[in-house]
Parts: structure tokens; sequence; C-alpha cells
């Protein structure tokens, strides 16, 4: 089986430069790399260049696009029968195509998603990060971990699927949160989807406390438009950042009123992120960190989906400047 691996690119050569290093380590080369690129200020050809004569590798310019234009722009130029799907900022374990091989044989599945990691070379904000997007005690293991509130779904920085399901099912759709929108749409078509929960990636996102916020602000306003766009796709557990965010604010409320014991509430459940960073990390400092992270998960998630279900769903406004949802209602 022959892979197609299709990453959009914007402005991140170091990032592809990371990305490509990783992959001359592959103990298995049965695929080949699409770059695709909206080249605007700091372009990866020649980065994409200096690899070409070691990897099966392709690159593309494709000006002025969304991250999911370029995604379906590699899908059509692809020649594998399967396609796989990074971010940029991703490095990829030595054995991820050795080991992709051994668990579709044993169990194909015409999708596939794993899981994202820290890799030991990061720093110590990236793997506070990282805990924050990752640990049960604030996604739920959304992202593919071992313990899920929710069934899971697969999400592009680290996702594949066959070409028959492109042929049936289309590309990713033009908003935030296309992936999870995809993988609704390739369930609903039919097609089996499978957490592999040994393939991860390592996700090295370069993100300061203030891009992490509008990072997970625009993940709460995105689950509402998914929710819209797909009926009964809103779980209980995507609720809980918004849940969390108000019990904080009456929590802060009753200490002033009522008592200041009620702020051990927070207390206790900072203390719990405290001890599951600690143990996953082995550092005090990164534990530390995670807290602050892990606050900025919940809390900016939480406000943009409070913003977005008031405006969308209680108000009804905004629907008419997402092209996506306009079907839903035209």
């Amino acid at each position: 089986m022959r892979y197609s691996v299709i990453v959009p690119v914007y402005n991140r050569p170091d990032e592809v430069a990371e990305l490509l290093e990783s992959l001359l380590q592959q103990s298995s080369k049965n695929f080949e790399v699409l770059i695709v690129e909206d080249a605007d200020r700091l372009p990866c050809a020649e980065v994409v260049g200096a690899y070409s004569a070691y990897l099966n590798l392709r690159y593309f310019n494709v000006p002025k696009t969304s991250r999911s234009h370029r995604r379906n722009y590699g899908m059509q130029q692809a020649q594998g029968d399967y396609f796989v799907f990074w971010d940029s900022d991703c490095i990829i374990p030595p054995d991820y195509f050795a080991k992709l091989d051994k668990n579709l044989q044993a169990h194909y599945s015409d999708c596939f998603g794993g899981p994202d990691a820290a890799h030991e070379s990061f720093t110590d904000m990236q793997k506070a990060v990282n805990f924050a997007m990752t640990s049960f005690f604030t996604t739920g293991g959304i992202r593919g971990g071992k313990r899920q509130m929710e069934k899971f779904k697969p999400r592009t920085f680290n996702m594949g699927f066959s070409r028959a399901v492109f042929d049936r099912v289309g590309g990713f759709n033009d908003m935030f949160g296309e992936d999870i929108d995809l993988s609704i749409r390739i369930a609903g078509a039919g097609f089996r989807t499978m957490l592999f929960n040994d393939l991860w990636v390592y996700h090295k996102r370069r993100i300061d406390f203030k891009k992490f916020f509008k990072q997970v602000h625009n993940f709460g306003v995105a689950r509402i438009n998914l929710a819209i766009l797909h009926k009964g796709s809103l779980k209980i557990v995507h609720t809980f950042p918004a849940l969390f965010l108000l019990g904080c604010a009456a929590i802060l409320l009753l200490s002033m009123l009522a008592s200041p014991y009620f702020l051990l509430l927070i207390a206790f459940y900072t203390l719990l992120l405290f001890v599951a960073a600690l143990l996953k990390t082995k550092k005090i400092k990164i534990a530390l960190w995670a807290i602050v992270t892990s606050y900025i998960q919940l809390w900016g998630y939480g406000i943009g989906f409070i913003k977005s279900f008031v405006q969308k769903i209680i108000l009804r406004k905004g629907l008419e400047n997402s092209q996506t949802l306009q079907r839903i209602y035209n």
C-alpha cells in the first residue's frame, strides 16, 4: 500500500525542514510527500528542494488559499491510494509507517486517526501546552487519549483515509473545525473509522499564551458551528469547558458573598492538574506551566463556546457569515 502525505503550509519553512528531516528516518519508505503551500512571506520551496533528492517529494504553490483548499488540492494531485495528513509543526517517529502498515493489516479501516504527544526535545512551554490539549482532565481524551468521553474523531494533525473516502465523501469544507466536520461525514457515509492509539506524532506547537487562547477560543466557536451543521453531534463533554467557566465564576461570587471556603473547590482542581502534569512530565516547572495552559484551554474554549451559543443558537445571528452553515438554512 502506498501513502500520499499531504501537508498544507503557510510561512513555516523551519517547521517543514524539521518534518522532512524526521521523514528521512522512516523505516518504511512506501510514501510520497506533497507540500502544498500558500507562499506568502516565507516560502519553503528551497527547503523542499534540499530534501527532494532523498524523499519522494513534490511541492505546490497555491497562493491565497485556505488550508482546506490546499489539502483538497493535494489530494487531487496525489498518486497514492491512502492519504495521510499532518500539520506542518509535527515531527514523525521513525516507525510511523511501519506501525500504520501493521495496524491497517490487522484492522483495516478506511479512515484512521492517532494521538499527538510531546517530544523530549520540546520546550517546557510546548510540553505544558501539550498537557492542556491532551489530558483527560482538560479535554476528556477527545484527541485520542486512552480514556475518552466521546467516540474518537480523527483530526488533521494525525489523520488518514482511503482514496475511496475522498471519491465518495469529498474533501474538507472551508471552515474552522473542518477535520471534525469531515470525520462526521465519513462516518455518516458508512466508512469505518478507527483510533490507532500507538500511532502518535510529536506536535510541536509554536504558540504563546495569547495565540493559544485565540486557538482554543476558535475551537469553542467551531463546536457550535459543527452542532448546527451536524444535528446530534454536540455531546455533553463538549459543554464541560463552558460549564467549568461558569462554575469558576459562581465559586468566585460565592466566595465573596458567602464563604471563602468555596475557593477550595478551585484549589482542589488546580492541585489535581499539577499532580497529573507532574506525573506525566516529571518536572515541577512544566507542571506549574501546565496549570496556566489548562486554565487557558478551559476558559478560552468556554468563552468561545458560550459567545457562539448565545449568538447563533439563542439569537440566531451571524449565520449568514458562514458559507458552510448557509446550506443548512437555505
